[in-house]
């Protein structure tokens, strides 16, 4: 079955104040409706976008926030296997250097606050956030993961393929 579904590629930034609060939105459309999370879109196939070049793009378009390339961390890489059974993901995760000063003003695509990290944890996020992202983020954003997450099995499976440590 999963097999047939089509593969999208995208990236999720990760923006935090100058309090270390971290920057969500409140997501207006699919995918994610209705639950927070971080910032960040698809690629621009068709161009040839790269993974860093779409993180500045939507950083850009959603906050305002203008960064440059070497602004961002790549910290990691998922590939979400039939996530809501409509789709496969490759997913590219940034932390951004950069910390922004202000809330962005609401978009078309959602509503944004500030929040900690332990907050975080209570609030209404995607069950993969929950069980791969955030996790993630916590434990890698100083340096580099790759894994995989199945998402057509309850609960989902987890495999990470590779950890590279952050340099000390």
């Amino acid at each position: 079955m999963s097999s047939a579904l089509p593969y999208k590629i995208s990236v999720l930034v990760f923006i935090e104040n100058r309090a270390g609060e971290l920057l969500l939105m409140l997501r207006a459309k699919q995918p994610n409706l209705g639950v927070w999370s971080p910032i960040g879109g698809k690629l621009e196939m068709a161009t040839g976008e790269s993974p860093f070049q779409c993180a500045v793009r939507e950083t850009a378009e959603e906050t305002g926030l203008h960064v440059r390339e070497e602004d961002l961390h790549l910290f990691a890489m998922i590939a979400e296997k039939a996530y809501q059974g409509h789709n496969h993901w490759l997913m590219f995760l940034f932390r951004c250097k950069v910390p922004i000063d202000a809330l962005p003003a609401d978009i078309s695509e959602g509503k944004f606050a500030f929040w900690s990290r332990e907050k975080i944890n209570t609030l209404e996020i995607p069950e993969t956030d929950a069980a791969a992202l955030w996790p993630v983020y916590d434990r890698y954003r100083d340096s580099f993961v790759s894994l995989r997450a199945d998402c057509a099995v309850s609960p989902i499976a987890i495999t990470i393929e590779q950890i590279t440590p952050s340099p000390r």
